[in-house]
């Protein structure tokens, strides 16, 4: 099936039209047209081979709304025309314990993610910086028509990389939660803790974002620049997000853990961080790791959004400001994600 996107061919390139071909759809897969691609910081860090093993050339994007055109002979929860979206993986072995808790992000295989990866064919999968994509249905998300569909796209990386965390230690009425970092996942992070009736601070390095950062949910705004500030918070939180992408200093934050507390690293920046024994030793304390949801929690957590009317704070871009969208998410310059109006791709 032919397709059409944005790819980059090296680490070092922009990304430029390309032309490729795409499976025709099995019994049990559909076909979605994409409408709208988000631009999650792993498409920058993937691009860009800054965790290594990149395959070019790539084709970006797991942030993945728009509508289904085709459907395979066995395919139950979809028909042409509804909506549909598509996150961070397309295929994991179903076997395996993990995958059997529903946790296919796990998967002992080896979960296929939507690009930058080999199926389990061998064959590259290409992402959702694209035209369409084919992917079996149980990989397929379904979307409420009540949501604005571009400001959906982000909550298939943003969204469920932050309320998978959340519902995991059971964040609630009673709990105490930080938020490190206002972006992409921060952000949503900051949504979810606060429609879970949590207290919720946030903790940023910019002063421009305390209003921000309060009519997005924060009960409080600590800007990390004041040790005095941060210190207040000293044995607290139950929980901790970090949503920063970039080398930092995680000790600070895993001292403000009250008993038992938990520090979860959402983010991914490229190098390794240094962990400090006192700071865990301490208080019990825990330094954990979540990686998005299961396919099931991912549909929870849009069935949520709808409920609740949760969504991101999004840009809209267009496909020939992508290399200058890339530059300005290195910068923090966006409000909070970039989603592609893929109708701007070039019919040929």
């Amino acid at each position: 099936m032919k397709s059409r996107g944005y790819a980059v061919h090296d680490k070092k390139s922009p990304l430029v039209p390309f032309s490729f071909e795409r499976r025709e759809p099995g019994a049990s897969e559909v076909v979605v047209e994409i409408a709208y691609s988000g631009i999650c910081h792993s498409d920058i860090h993937q691009a860009r081979d800054e965790w290594g093993g990149s395959i070019y050339p790539m084709v970006p994007g797991h942030e993945i709304v728009g509508h289904v055109t085709a459907v395979g002979s066995n395919v139950k929860k979809f028909k042409v025309g509804d909506l549909a979206a598509v996150g961070v993986i397309v295929d994991s072995c179903r076997e395996c314990e993990n995958c059997k808790a529903d946790e296919q992000q796990y998967c002992l295989k080896g979960a296929v993610e939507t690009y930058n990866k080999r199926d389990y064919s061998g064959q590259v999968t290409y992402g959702g910086y694209a035209n369409n994509i084919v992917v079996h249905e149980y990989y397929v998300h379904s979307v409420s028509p009540k949501l604005n569909l571009a400001a959906v796209a982000p909550l298939l990386c943003a969204g469920i990389t932050t309320y998978s965390p959340l519902r995991h230690w059971k964040v609630g009425k009673n709990s105490k939660v930080g938020v490190v970092g206002l972006g992409g996942l921060g952000h949503m992070g900051l949504k979810f803790a606060h429609s879970f009736g949590a207290h919720v601070v946030q903790f940023t390095t910019s002063e421009n974002k305390i209003e921000d950062a309060k009519k997005l949910g924060a009960d409080e705004v600590v800007v990390t620049k004041d040790a005095a500030a941060v210190a207040k918070h000293t044995g607290s939180f139950d929980i901790i997000l970090d949503c920063v992408s970039a080398p930092h200093d995680v000790n600070q934050y895993l001292n403000l853990l009250r008993l038992n507390g938990t520090l979860c690293l959402v983010g991914l920046p490229e190098t390794p961080l240094s962990v400090a024994p006192f700071s865990v030793v301490a208080n019990r304390r825990s330094l954990a790791g979540s990686g998005i949801g299961g396919m099931n929690q991912t549909q929870e957590m849009l069935d949520y959004c709808a409920e609740h009317n949760i969504v991101s704070d999004i840009e809209l871009t267009s496909v020939d400001k992508l290399n200058e969208a890339y530059e300005r998410v290195l910068k923090s310059d966006v409000k909070y994600r970039f989603v592609i109006d893929m109708a701007t791709l070039p019919k040929s």
